[in-house]
């Protein structure tokens, strides 16, 4: 398993760093993800991909985090949807295409952006995506069409188009 891991790691970190905003951060969350998952892998459902099962560990302890710091705040409690509306992206630190892509994908509203996120730059299907994020798969369809929309628009606005 630890090699598979290892294999994630930029596929893990990419999606970190769309939750977290930025490097240090999603660092400590792929971190903390691979090691939850080196530590429960016997409860691993060998019907499901590795990825998967890691990229949904990822999400859920970034949940936690968001919860903890909450109530560190003095905020109290965080449900899942509220959550959602602290998820955000960032742009990608290789391609400069790519960085574009991924700075109209940040300013998308987060439920969408990490919905497009995981099914058009990971490869997710919709259900997998559905399973990640723990939403129903018609939910995942139309954050994606809602979000190429934006997305349609924005370069729409850019192009003068």
């Amino acid at each position: 398993m630890q090699s598979e891991l290892v294999s994630l790691l930029p596929r893990l970190r990419r999606f970190a760093v769309s939750l977290t905003r930025n490097g240090p951060d999603a660092d400590d969350l792929v971190q903390e993800a691979c090691i939850k998952a080196m530590a429960n892998a016997q409860d691993w459902d060998r019907s499901q991909t590795l990825d998967r099962w890691v990229f949904r560990i990822l999400r859920n302890h970034w949940i936690s985090e968001l919860r903890k710091r909450q109530v560190r705040l003095g905020q109290g409690h965080v449900d899942v949807h509220e959550t959602e509306e602290l998820i955000t992206t960032t742009t990608a630190e290789h391609d400069l295409a790519a960085r574009q892509v991924m700075g109209r994908l940040a300013g998308l509203p987060p439920a969408f952006s990490s919905a497009l996120l995981l099914v058009a730059v990971e490869g997710y299907s919709y259900k997998e995506a559905a399973e990640i994020l723990g939403i129903p798969q018609g939910t995942v369809m139309s954050r994606i069409s809602r979000a190429r929309a934006l997305l349609a628009d924005q370069l729409s606005l850019v192009g003068g188009v």
